[in-house]
């Protein structure tokens, strides 16, 4: 039932929503992460989610710079910086 290591835009996004109803005190945190994101095994969700542990751990050392994203019109510097810091702290708190 697994696939290969590819994420889609899409089970990038189930995989986020469902961190934040599957927090680490879940039973079966693993399983409903991969029942939320479908077509993943509960060992790529694993993975998945260490491999954005250690880029969030290189973002906070200053060792990976946070990604340039483009503007969709206007400035929107500030909503896209205010938008980095939640997400980091999201991920902090899982």
């Amino acid at each position: 039932m697994g696939s290969n290591s590819t994420w889609t835009t899409k089970q990038n996004k189930l995989f986020e929503n469902a961190l934040a109803i599957y927090d680490k005190d879940t039973p079966d945190r693993w399983h409903n992460l991969a029942r939320a994101v479908g077509g993943k095994t509960v060992e790529e969700v694993k993975r998945h989610y260490e491999m954005l542990e250690e880029d969030l751990k290189g973002i906070e050392s200053g060792q990976i710079p946070l990604p340039n994203y483009k503007s969709l019109g206007g400035n929107n510097k500030s909503h896209k910086h205010m938008e980095e810091e939640q997400r980091l702290k999201y991920l902090k708190l899982q």
